[in-house]
């Protein structure tokens, strides 16, 4: 080989060396390998309140919310109150005709148990009670009611879709669970990452109907029970937080990280996933844990 041959093959071969990734991009990059490592439809929105860095990765894809769209219905029950429609300490008394399947425990109550509309709307976020979820629609009017509110908010794409008393039906008349979902004609509510964290957002700023509306949801939200997302690995951090579920084709958790000098929101749907429900929990764990060490050390 010639000298000039030798060097035409060195320059072929060379490659100019990328550039330096700063640390946000170095996380997004991880965020993204946890992503591919579960096949899945992902759907991520990140946020500092301190420094206003972001991360979206098809964050604006609107999505099933499943019981995350519990939390716009919690806005606007804060609302009505506020407006003297019904009041916190207002008593329900449980009836067998609302009681509702699925997530929570006041289906499990004897007819007659009383419990007040703070009761309710605690048990709706921090154990996703379907059937404190059905008598809070009818009082606030019903998904209408919410979507006005989400319309107000201009938050336009996040939609309550279906109250449970006439979603569970709809998914016992399907052949099976899956099919169901694959029709997807009966989504129980929709939004997408980025709303939903604008709605946190407010939420953490004191501008969520009002200060002491948005305190107190954020008190009712650092009690939930369901801890295998978000909260998996993370530690340092106060999560008020809510799940939405229809495993193992939708896993979707969306709160806060709260420190001292520190607030992420962090906003994770996933849909179209058909593996190990454990997996995908596991993989929305591991995404909070990069986010969490990513402005637990960064300077």
């Amino acid at each position: 080989m010639t000298r000039m041959a030798g060097l035409a093959l060195l320059s072929a071969l060379w490659v100019a060396p990328q550039q330096p990734q700063t640390p946000l991009q170095r996380l997004e990059a991880s965020i993204q390998r946890t992503t591919r490592s579960v096949n899945a439809t992902w759907g991520i929105y990140l946020k500092s309140l301190e420094t206003g860095e972001e991360i979206a990765l098809d964050a604006d894809r609107q999505m099933e919310t499943m019981s995350t769209i519990k939390i716009p219905l919690m806005v606007e029950v804060f609302a009505q109150i506020t407006r003297g429609r019904f009041s916190l300490t207002d008593k329900y008394t449980f009836a067998p005709a609302d009681s509702q399947p699925g997530t929570g425990t006041i289906q499990r109550l004897d007819p007659g148990a009383v419990m007040t509309v703070k009761d309710l709307i605690t048990m709706m976020i921090i154990v996703s009670d379907n059937t404190a979820t059905e008598v809070l629609y009818r009082m606030v009017g019903g998904v209408a009611a919410v979507n006005a509110r989400m319309d107000a908010l201009g938050l336009k794409q996040t939609r309550a879709m279906n109250v449970p008393s006439r979603w569970f039906p709809l998914l016992r008349a399907s052949p099976t669970t899956e099919q169901f979902y694959r029709d997807g004609k009966s989504p129980f509510g929709l939004s997408t990452p980025r709303e939903m964290g604008r709605l946190l957002e407010m939420m953490e700023r004191g501008t969520l109907v009002d200060k002491v509306s948005s305190d107190l949801m954020l008190r009712i939200m650092r009690g939930q029970l369901y801890r295998t997302r978000i909260p998996r690995y993370v530690t340092g951090y106060t999560i008020p937080h809510k799940t939405g579920d229809f495993l193992p084709y939708v896993g979707d958790d969306v709160g806060m990280l709260e420190a001292p000098d520190r607030t992420i929101i962090i906003s994770i749907f996933t849909g179209n996933h058909f593996g190990s429900g454990e997996a995908l929990e596991n993989a929305i764990g591991l995404v909070a844990k990069d986010v969490a060490d990513y402005f637990a050390y960064r300077q």
